[in-house]
């Protein structure tokens, strides 16, 4: 191989490795931004929270208890959501074999994209309106 033809393949071997470092860098950007902003809509959510109970013109005494309530909730339903969890998943993945059944793959195919759009929505949803400490 003669230099030309050796330093074309160099430059070919730096572009890609400068192109993988920058898709690297890229990703780990994003995710440092996604969790950055989650941080920031729950620290936006606690304020918000505050704001209702100063409204209610609570003396600390009910402050506490109502943080103590809410929190205790709160632990309720993250281990009732544990405990339904495995049922819940067999009840959707016997539903997605009825569905297979009943639809043909291009079908089957868009409902799943459609699904897991709507999941999304549901759950951003969700996070946005937990009020709780």
């Amino acid at each position: 191989m003669d230099i030309t033809n050796k330093s074309k393949w160099q430059v070919r071997v730096a572009a890609i490795v400068i192109f993988l470092l920058g898709f690297a860098a890229g990703a780990l950007a994003l995710n440092v931004y996604k969790r950055w902003a989650r941080s920031g809509a729950e620290a936006s959510r606690q304020g918000q929270f505050e704001r209702m109970l100063d409204s209610l013109q609570l003396n600390a005494d009910q402050k506490t208890q109502v943080h103590q309530i809410l929190g205790d909730t709160k632990e309720q339903l993250q281990g009732l959501r544990k405990e339904s969890e495995p049922r819940v998943s067999e009840i959707r993945r016997q539903t997605d074999e009825r569905l297979q059944k009943v639809l043909t793959p291009d079908q089957w195919k868009q409902f799943q994209q459609e699904r897991d759009k709507m999941r999304s929505h549901e759950r951003r949803g969700r996070e946005n309106w937990s009020g709780t400490p």
